[in-house]
């Protein structure tokens, strides 16, 4: 088990900025990003300066997949399934901690 501090970005402005600018990051801090629907939601790192890891998750809380981020990029990280959330973290926070795609992540907030 891996507690997680993790701000929320649930609104277009608050996911529009999620971790840019940012120059650091504490190891068990992240962002999670709900959208307003189910679907093939991307992520991309324009501003963003620190390397990321995100994790697409369907509405059950299942990983679908992780994709690792290169810092102030504009290159496309998408859900390979319908997704619900994607949770951003330090690069390689999945990794060590043996997170793969089919793991379930606990205590997400329900979308409105």
């Amino acid at each position: 088990m891996h507690r997680i501090d993790a701000e929320v970005a649930a609104t277009d402005e608050s996911r529009m900025v999620g971790l840019m600018h940012r120059k650091s990051m504490p190891e068990a801090r992240g962002m999670l990003f709900i959208f307003d629907g189910v679907g093939s939601h991307c992520m991309w790192m324009k501003d963003t300066w620190l390397p990321l890891s995100v994790a697409f998750i369907d509405e059950s809380g299942r990983i679908t997949n992780v994709e690792d981020m290169a810092p102030e990029t504009e290159d496309s990280h998408c859900a390979a399934s319908p997704a619900r959330y994607a949770l951003e973290m330090n690069r390689g926070w999945f990794k060590t901690r043996g997170i793969k795609p089919g793991a379930r992540i606990s205590g997400l907030p329900r979308p409105r």
